[in-house]
């Protein structure tokens, strides 16, 4: 259900994500889990807040042209689904997939304007979730245009909050 909206370069309707979402964190009840942009909005949060306390929120305020240059790059492999950036992860010969010859496609909801919309509404929507976490004192903002110089601030975050979690192998 979540692909047809996501095909169309539409955010993913609450109770549609929100569903998926709870039914997976359900499943992980006493694992340590992150979550990648959910909840986004205010009905998503409330919904996460019935089942857990999430004791860290970061938001990473990037440039509006920076995002939606970086997103309008993307090109993907659909049978993999391997995807590829022209700017930071290109194939060898452009428009052709690496590993099979194959050719490939730019989803609907990666073109410049789908892309510009989706941000647009998204930072509508996300900005009350924004402040319900800063107003419990949870959240965490990082602001820039490059990974390799806002991760270093991230990691630093997760290590000071985080314990280390050793793979069985340790033992």
């Amino acid at each position: 259900m979540a692909k047809q909206y996501i095909e169309k370069g539409l955010l993913v309707p609450d109770h549609v994500i929100t569903r998926l979402m709870l039914l997976e964190l359900e499943n992980r009840r006493g694992e340590h889990w992150l979550l990648d942009g959910f909840p986004r909005t205010l009905v998503q949060a409330e919904a996460l807040d019935r089942i857990c306390d999430l004791d860290l929120v970061i938001t990473l305020n990037i440039p509006f042209e920076t995002l939606k240059d970086r997103l309008s790059r993307r090109w993907i492999h659909p049978p993999s689904g391997r995807v590829y950036n022209l700017d930071f992860n290109p194939p060898h010969v452009h428009g052709i997939d690496d590993v099979t010859g194959e050719p490939l496609v730019q989803q609907e909801d990666d073109k410049p304007e789908a892309v510009a919309a989706r941000l647009r509404q998204y930072k509508d929507v996300a900005k009350p979730v924004i402040e319900l976490y800063k107003s419990r004192g949870v959240l965490h903002q990082f602001s820039g245009t490059e990974t390799n110089k806002i991760w270093p601030y991230v990691y630093t975050l997760f290590s000071n909050k985080i314990t280390p979690v050793q793979s069985k192998e340790a033992y």
